[in-house]
């Protein structure tokens, strides 16, 4: 079967290299690895969560992957992995996952769990321990998350890749509306654009149009686009699962002195937090520049919301979370920028809002998002 993996060998084996002495730390001899995220970060390969699939990393031998039977050709296209263990639909893989440790001489051991999984609620952990009463479970929290932080240049290549077609699908959707066009219009266009270009999918983001572009989570829903509106557009291509994100504002007709008084001052604000971006910043510091200037200048009256948050592999278009919040800015932030990291950095006010991925360097910081910071008018 021809395989094409993501990353080079080399890169995995860094990564395995990287868990492995977690675990020595931890003086545990194995970790269960079932986040979707990170079995795609150590093996290429990204289940869904509709039945439980782990990954078995240990310190002494080549992972192992407990997997469904109708995953199996699309795990072994994608993995280079070649220890793997299926089970079927009606069979309940906590029953294979006791046995192939029992076989393997692991059941009694010291075995580091993801606490913090998506893909490991209550009810399955209790019946991992159920199963296993001579092991001694620790907690591998946080481990691979903050592994994933800091980008090797070809997850960086990805995640540029990504931010080329948020640009050029943002041009195309932003030239699609217009009065009297429906607001899915910059929706088809969107989702075009993404698959021509090398998308993984066709899967937008958030476009959200007339009285309703204060909810930047909003839904598509069936406006036609008239005088004064504002269309609010969050597009989030990905690329070997790489999301890049990207927001404008687009008025129809002619704009306001407010929206457009609004929309040069919110550029403004973020060029300047951005600007701050930079190896040894403080998070918090950072996010005081966009968020005090936002509130003192009167565009909000509150601020709850984070001004940026990481940004990285999210595998399919539907996680389990569809934010990666293990480093986000808010006035408590009291982490520091590193080189390698990548964030989505995004303020709003008045219906406005705007964001760019960035990529924290040596330097200082790179906007892999290129389109024009300004309010567009159609």
């Amino acid at each position: 079967m021809d395989v094409q993996l993501p990353f080079s060998r080399e890169e995995y084996e860094q990564r395995l290299k990287a868990v492995r002495s977690e675990l020595l730390a931890r003086q545990a001899h194995l970790v269960l690895v079932d986040e979707s995220e990170h079995l795609f970060y150590l093996t290429g390969f990204g289940p869904s969560a509709t039945m439980y699939q782990v990954c078995l990393v240990s310190v002494d031998r080549d992972p192992i992957m407990l997997l469904r039977r109708l995953d199996e050709p699309s795990f072994r296209e994608r993995t280079w992995l070649c220890d793997y263990i299926v089970f079927g639909d009606a069979e309940d893989p906590v029953v294979h996952l006791r046995r192939a440790l029992t076989q393997l001489g692991w059941a009694d051991k010291r075995i580091a769990v993801e606490l913090d999984s998506h893909y490991l609620p209550v009810r399955r952990f209790h019946a991992l321990t159920a199963a296993l009463p001579d092991a001694t479970f620790v907690d591998f929290s946080d481990v691979l998350w903050e592994m994933r932080l800091h980008k090797s240049p070809q997850e960086v290549a990805y995640l540029r890749q990504a931010a080329t077609i948020a640009d050029e699908a943002m041009r195309q959707a932003i030239a699609s509306v217009g009065e009297g066009v429906h607001e899915r219009a910059a929706a088809i266009v969107a989702s075009r654009a993404f698959l021509e270009l090398g998308a993984d999918g066709g899967h937008i983001g958030r476009i959200a149009s007339g009285g309703r572009t204060d909810s930047l989570h909003g839904a598509l829903r069936n406006h036609s686009l008239v005088q004064g509106d504002v269309v609010h557009m969050e597009l989030c291509p990905q690329v070997s699962g790489y999301s890049a994100r990207l927001m404008r504002p687009t008025v129809i007709g002619t704009p306001t002195r407010v929206q457009e008084e609004t929309a040069r001052v919110l550029v403004k604000i973020q060029d300047q937090q951005l600007a701050a971006m930079r190896p040894g910043a403080k998070a918090k510091d950072v996010d005081r520049i966009c968020r005090e200037q936002v509130l003192t200048t009167g565009l909000r009256d509150t601020y709850d919301n984070t001004t940026g948050y990481t940004l990285g592999y999210y595998g399919t278009p539907y996680p389990p979370r569809s934010s990666d919040f293990t480093r986000v800015f808010l006035p408590t932030a009291e982490w520091s920028l590193e080189p390698g990291m990548v964030f989505h950095m995004y303020t709003a006010a008045r219906g406005m809002a705007f964001s760019e991925t960035v990529l924290v360097t040596d330097q200082g910081h790179e906007r892999l998002t290129q389109l024009d910071r300004r309010l567009f008018v159609r």
